[in-house]
């Protein structure tokens, strides 16, 4: 049965992680390589985003080269978070997909709580809490506008715009309270 992560565990240790990182998007790449993770483009089939091989304290990640670069980039997130938060627990992680919703007839099942936890460690290392908030202060959210301030801030991060609207949303900067009407 895998070990309950809770949601400040997991951005304390994503935190720390990218403790260093001051630029925008975080390199992930980098991030990788300090853990001693191989990070390598592998051809997977379209429903593959990743994987991730855990021999000892080290570990390579394969991620599905016909992503986009944002998917890909992602998918390389959740792997190193399957590494840091569960790789006492497993030596293979095969990734198809990625659920957004956080709750699910099967989300009791272990193997759905360490995607779960994968992925929230995933958006907390790309997107900082710290410092989304810090850039969302700056903007005022009408989902309704095409490039908008959420598409603008996924590019700084380096994300899709799917990944940032979620983790706004789970920061409770944008929701059914915090969006704004329009002023037209």
């Amino acid at each position: 049965m895998p070990k309950f992560v809770s949601v400040e565990e997991i951005e304390r240790q994503a935190n720390a992680l990218i403790a260093e990182y001051r630029e925008l998007p975080i390199p992930i790449h980098s991030v990788a390589s300090f853990l001693n993770l191989v990070v390598e483009p592998v051809a997977l089939s379209d429903d593959v985003s990743g994987v991730l091989v855990v021999v000892d304290e080290r570990g390579v990640i394969g991620f599905n080269r016909s992503h986009a670069p944002v998917r890909q980039r992602f998918s390389i997130a959740h792997e190193i978070g399957h590494f840091v938060l569960h790789r006492d627990e497993e030596q293979l992680f095969i990734d198809k997909g990625y659920r957004a919703f956080f709750r699910d007839t099967a989300s009791g099942k272990g193997t759905d709580m360490r995607e779960r936890d994968a992925n929230a460690f995933a958006a907390a290392l790309l997107m900082p809490a710290a410092l989304v908030r810090r850039a969302a202060k700056s903007y005022h959210f009408d989902l309704g506008d095409e490039g908008g301030p959420v598409e603008e801030l996924a590019r700084r991060f380096g994300v899709s715009s799917q990944a940032m609207t979620l983790r706004l949303a789970n920061l409770d900067i944008l929701g059914p309270t915090k969006i704004p009407h329009s002023r037209h």
